[in-house]
């Protein structure tokens, strides 16, 4: 698809900054972008038992980068 750090990744990133597993959507990496949002929307949802926010928080970061360093196939 593209090289790392190209326009396509940059607005992959951004996207997945706003809402996680959307720049994965993007890409057309639909399982990942299913299990970052999923992942994170649980774990925001369930921010009062604190741990699970910070593993959300954890998979968000995870996700805007996996977005940026993608290489596609």
């Amino acid at each position: 698809m593209s090289e790392k750090g190209s326009a396509g990744n940059v607005i992959a990133a951004l996207c997945n900054v706003f809402i996680p597993g959307l720049g994965h959507l993007v890409q057309g990496r639909i399982l990942l972008a299913l299990l970052f949002f999923a992942v994170t929307a649980v774990g925001y949802a369930t921010y009062f038992l604190v741990f699970p926010a910070v593993i959300a928080a954890i998979f968000h970061l995870i996700s805007i980068i996996s977005a940026a360093r993608y290489k596609g196939d």
